[in-house]
């Protein structure tokens, strides 16, 4: 018993000092980037050194834009130290962020790594143990700041959280078809849930009656539904389309 003891207090006691000289590079980075407008420091340096120094929560707004993505997956990829071996991680994904396959192999290889695909929240965010949030905006500047002010912080965080309840499990997401695009797969459903019959919903579409229909079985397919109606309620329920009064 006693060696078992000394060992986990050996254990306790390096992640302690793990933690505290990861949050030290931390407040030493930030004190660095204080007199440097923040989009001009490097995206990955940012979210490798926020990432590293999370003891509680990394929530992240991904865009779907490459060097956002490739940073985040790569923070994320590192093997954790410290506290951040129990930090928990939410990926709020958007439409374009979903197909992204460093996303979708996150799931595979971080148990940690919960992701969902949404709209709202911020529009590129990475907020960490409730303490900070880095927002980048969009436009061509891609103006970046660093926001600690707690009620600031708390009203982004109550934004992501909103969002995130909204959102749709990345295993339930539907990938309706490569050639299919997200709009068309709404005004299929659509149909499909007033009751179209298929030569007015493949006139309306101006497709043919052929291909109307082979788009009706792949949205069927990927939302593994056995009928129409089937198809119709699960497009509800995973936000496809809004539900009736």
């Amino acid at each position: 018993m006693a060696p078992d003891y000394v060992e986990r207090a050996l254990l306790a006691a390096r992640d302690l000092i793990e933690s505290t000289v990861v949050r030290h590079r931390r407040e030493l980075a930030q004190d660095s980037w204080a007199g440097t407008a923040l989009e001009k420091v490097p995206l990955a340096e940012v979210v490798d050194t926020l990432v590293d120094g999370a003891e509680r929560t990394v929530q992240v707004v991904m865009s779907g834009g490459e060097e956002q993505t490739d940073a985040v997956c790569a923070a994320l990829a590192r093997p954790a130290r410290g506290a951040r071996r129990n930090v928990a991680v939410r990926l709020l994904c958007r439409e374009r962020a979903a197909s992204a396959n460093a996303i979708r192999a996150l799931v595979r290889t971080d148990p940690r790594c919960e992701i969902r695909v949404g709209d709202g929240g911020p529009t590129e965010a990475l907020l960490i143990d409730g303490q900070l949030v880095y927002v980048r905006g969009g436009g061509g500047g891609r103006q970046a700041t660093l926001v600690e002010d707690p009620a600031t912080v708390r009203a982004l965080e109550l934004m992501f959280t909103g969002a995130w309840g909204n959102a749709v499990a990345l295993a339930e997401y539907p990938r309706l078809g490569g050639r299919l695009c997200r709009d068309s797969a709404r005004r299929i459903l659509e149909c499909l849930r007033t009751g179209h019959t298929d030569e007015v919903a493949a006139r309306e579409m101006q497709v043919s009656l052929r291909t109307y229909r082979r788009y009706v079985a792949e949205i069927m397919r990927e939302l593994g539904a056995n009928s129409r109606f089937q198809a119709g309620v699960r497009a509800v329920e995973m936000g496809l389309l809004p539900s009736r009064p």
